[in-house]
């Protein structure tokens, strides 16, 4: 009897001091802050200390990210913190950037950094503040060495692959040289490329269809920043390709740019205008539809682009215009757009959709193209319009807190957007 009673009072000190933990943990989870974010596992387990609450509406603060390439060819990480309710006057913008050879751990562990600073100043304002410690990892250098490179990044890449089995036979194989030099007041991008291609299909002893392509291509960039709207600059390109029935050809096309939001701004929104004019040489490997064999061609363009990123979702939408002066029949209008919209609590949608209407198709080859051809799409066809649409509808409902980490028979967390809002 008297070990039962030794037992129970055991046991009952053990639930009372587990109510006592559980009622603590409790009221500090109910105290921390309530954050909206994209949050992958690894973001849960490195920052426990908020509540990734699951509506927007529920928040305190809710953290929209961006990313933009770099010149280096790395990429530029930008978090936007915008309070909401008790912190609806602060707002703060926190970034960081990596380099192109970082790896997937040290992009992760400049995130959290990132976060972590950003949320601070709200965090210093909940109950918990009294439980963060803040440190200093690293001593300061007192000089900064220059860069012997002065800013120019280069890089080439070989991609090719080989598959194939009884019936069946095809490779490709690709190469690029890229040479960039990114500064506040150029961009400049040159690249050089040339890619092979064959599909080889064996009907039967007497009879095996192929297809082949080729192209290679120099193209340049060049632009000079004017002020925080304005640029100018231009592009050109020569190259071969098979496909478009190019022997070589070559464009120049000097253009003006004017980004109705200064650029300063172009992570958060943009709404630029570039207009572009200039001349066009094509040789031509056969005779087209208009009987040339080569051409010399004055033209020009008229584009428009418009980015921004709320916490409603994001909107992408760009539109292009170009004609040939000699004959402004010969035209092209194109049109595209990805939306992410939140539409209620739980619900959002995306739609991805782009369309066209051709009518500057100046190199289409004169004779008939055999039909193997045409279904291996080896040669540019006649067209008159292009489109290509997708959606998706995502809804989540349940508990508006999503704390919890559990990696137990797989891990269902990471992965990420450019641009993104959702957890």
């Amino acid at each position: 009897m008297k070990r039962i009673l030794a037992l129970s009072a055991g046991v009952l000190l053990s639930i009372n001091l587990f109510s006592q933990e559980t009622s603590q943990s409790d009221t500090l989870r109910k105290d921390a802050l309530n954050v909206f974010m994209e949050s992958t596992d690894f973001i849960r387990k490195e920052i426990p200390y908020i509540n990734y609450v699951r509506d927007i509406k529920d928040a305190s603060v809710y953290i929209i990210s961006t990313s933009q390439n770099t010149g280096s060819g790395g990429k530029e990480y930008s978090y936007f913190f915008v309070g909401q309710k008790e912190f609806g006057a602060m707002r703060d913008t926190l970034s960081f950037v990596t380099t192109p050879d970082e790896t997937d751990e040290g992009r992760r562990q400049k995130e959290i950094n990132t976060l972590k600073m950003g949320l601070m100043r709200y965090v210093s304002k909940t109950p918990l503040s009294k439980y963060m410690r803040i440190s200093f990892s690293e001593p300061l250098s007192e000089t900064v060495s220059s860069d012997r490179w002065n800013s120019w990044v280069f890089r080439s890449s070989i991609n090719g692959f080989l598959q194939g089995q009884k019936t069946y036979k095809s490779y490709y194989l690709s190469g690029n040289v890229n040479a960039s030099r990114i500064t506040e007041d150029w961009k400049i991008n040159l690249r050089s490329s040339l890619s092979r291609t064959e599909d080889k299909f064996i009907i039967d002893d007497t009879t095996t269809i192929t297809g082949q392509n080729s192209s290679e291509s120099f193209n340049a960039l060049i632009v000079k920043s004017i002020n925080d709207h304005w640029s100018f600059g231009g592009t050109a390109r020569l190259g071969t390709s098979s496909y478009s029935n190019q022997k070589f050809a070559y464009t120049v096309m000097p253009g003006i740019e004017y980004d109705v939001f200064p650029y300063s701004e172009s992570t958060r929104r943009q709404l630029r205008i570039l207009y572009s004019a200039g001349f066009n040489y094509t040789s031509y490997t056969d005779t087209t539809i208009y009987d040339m064999i080569k051409e010399n061609l004055w033209m020009h363009s008229l584009s428009a682009s418009y980015e921004v990123v709320q916490k409603w979702g994001s909107i992408d939408i760009g539109v292009e215009y170009s004609n040939y002066f000699h004959d402004w029949s010969k035209n092209n209008l194109s049109i595209f757009g990805y939306l992410d919209l939140r539409i209620a609590k739980g619900l959002s949608v995306t739609l991805v959709g782009s369309a066209a209407m051709v009518h500057d198709q100046l190199g289409l080859v004169k004779e008939d193209i055999p039909v193997d051809q045409i279904l291996l799409q080896r040669k540019e066809l006649a067209t008159q319009f292009e489109y290509f649409t997708s959606f998706g509808f995502t809804y989540t409902f349940g508990s508006i807190y999503n704390n919890v980490v559990n990696p137990r028979f797989g891990n269902s967390g990471g992965g990420g957007i450019s641009i993104s809002m959702s957890d």
